[in-house]
């Protein structure tokens, strides 16, 4: 059973997705995991691969927007889990970029939603 900041972070994901796609994302896969890290969400937007790591928080943002959550660490993980996926697709030539999605819920008062396209460069060291 997941506790509900587990609850959150899926239902944030759940909304991504449906941003993404009413962005003209395709949605490729979710929740890809290795033993280097975890994306969120892998989809193409045209001809570009694009890592989505999405960051939810509920409230007024008291700790700031979510997208600044992607620290240096998170970046790598990620870098590291997408070339991963690169490989094993045999897609390592492929146009490929990194995307943060930020979603802040207001509760009553809705969803603040922003996708940051190019958010970080690949980092693996």
């Amino acid at each position: 059973m997941l506790n509900r900041p587990q609850r959150f972070g899926l239902a944030g994901e759940s909304l991504a997705a449906e941003i993404l796609e009413g962005s003209g994302y395709r949605i490729l896969t979710r929740n890809y995991r290795t033993k280097m890290g975890e994306i969120d969400i892998i989809a193409r937007d045209g001809e570009v691969l694009v890592f989505v790591e999405v960051k939810a928080r509920a409230g007024s943002g008291l700790y700031g927007n979510p997208k600044y959550a992607v620290n240096r660490a998170k970046q790598r993980r990620i870098s590291k889990a997408a070339l991963h996926y690169l490989k094993e697709t045999g897609r390592m030539g492929c146009r490929a970029r990194f995307d943060v999605v930020s979603i802040i819920s207001r509760g009553e008062g809705g969803v603040r939603w922003e996708i940051v396209k190019n958010a970080f460069e690949l980092a693996y060291g």
